[in-house]
């Protein structure tokens, strides 16, 4: 028996949610992750598990948690009551009740009808402005960070939706409606161009109206164009449903072939017969 884990986008959009993640929990999150850093290497920031988690959430075939949980955490889904490869049990419980919760929270924005993305309903991904919290420290700290290569805006989130686009590319395959194929690729490549670095000159304080610049406006563009991307997706999958896969039979020989049991008769005289 394992823990349970979302597997689908099955959450009632019309459900208030009870408790959508604070500030303080996304921390404790992180704190988690750092935790688990310290035991395995490869655990990434919680910033890819949210863009991981949005293309799960509109992925073609419902992935269950016992596939995509080793994929993303590099490490087996414990049981219940168990510690698996986190600290203790009881850490373990708590990261899979805020992981819950926040694919939850996820499933209802992006099933909720919105105008725009200001909607205080619609999905809002949880990303850092790492530079921007840098340029925000004092001199002698930023001067320690001098040369490092910060993420931009968005990334970290993007780089973690085409990590798992990329491990299930069957499921992300083009449909043969040509234009449901245009919009495949153009969601795609929404998601994509945010994988890339932001390098036009940064005009915008993201969360500190009073901070120095840290991002471009074609990057908060970009960032606008991916999460409806993200709807797109979600809509065009819901559209088509899951991949049918194709039964292939195999060809029987013919009337006077040699029978395949290898009985020197013909097909007809034998297994034809």
């Amino acid at each position: 028996m394992t823990t349970t884990l979302p597997n689908d986008a099955s959450a009632d959009a019309s459900e208030t949610p009870e408790h959508t993640l604070s500030p303080q929990e996304f921390d404790e999150i992180d704190t988690i992750l750092d935790d688990l850093r310290t035991r395995h290497d490869e655990i990434p920031q919680w910033e890819f598990c949210e863009g991981f988690m949005a293309a799960l959430v509109v992925c073609r075939r419902p992935i269950a948690p016992q596939e995509y949980f080793p994929v993303l955490l590099d490490m087996e889904l414990p049981a219940p009551g168990e510690a698996g490869g986190f600290a203790d049990a009881a850490q373990a419980a708590r990261f899979m009740e805020l992981w819950t919760r926040r694919w939850d929270d996820v499933v209802r924005g992006l099933a909720v009808e919105i105008k725009g993305l200001d909607d205080e309903n619609a999905y809002h991904p949880e990303v850092m402005d790492v530079r921007g919290a840098v340029a925000g420290l004092p001199e002698a700290d930023r001067a320690a960070m001098e040369g490092e290569d910060l993420p931009s805006f968005g990334q970290v989130w993007a780089l973690g939706f085409m990590f798992a686009v990329e491990t299930w590319p069957e499921e992300w395959a083009a449909p043969r409606d040509k234009e449901a194929e245009k919009w495949l690729d153009a969601a795609l490549q929404s998601i994509v161009a945010l994988t890339e670095d932001d390098t036009d000159e940064p005009t915008i304080a993201v969360f500190d109206d009073n901070g120095p610049p840290s991002v471009s406006q074609q990057r908060i563009n970009d960032f606008s164009d991916a999460v409806w991307a993200v709807y797109d997706l979600r809509e065009l999958w819901r559209n088509f449903g899951p991949r049918v896969e194709t039964v292939r039979k195999e060809a029987e020989p013919g009337r006077n072939d040699p029978c395949h049991c290898g009985s020197g008769k013909k097909f007809k005289k034998c297994h034809g017969a």
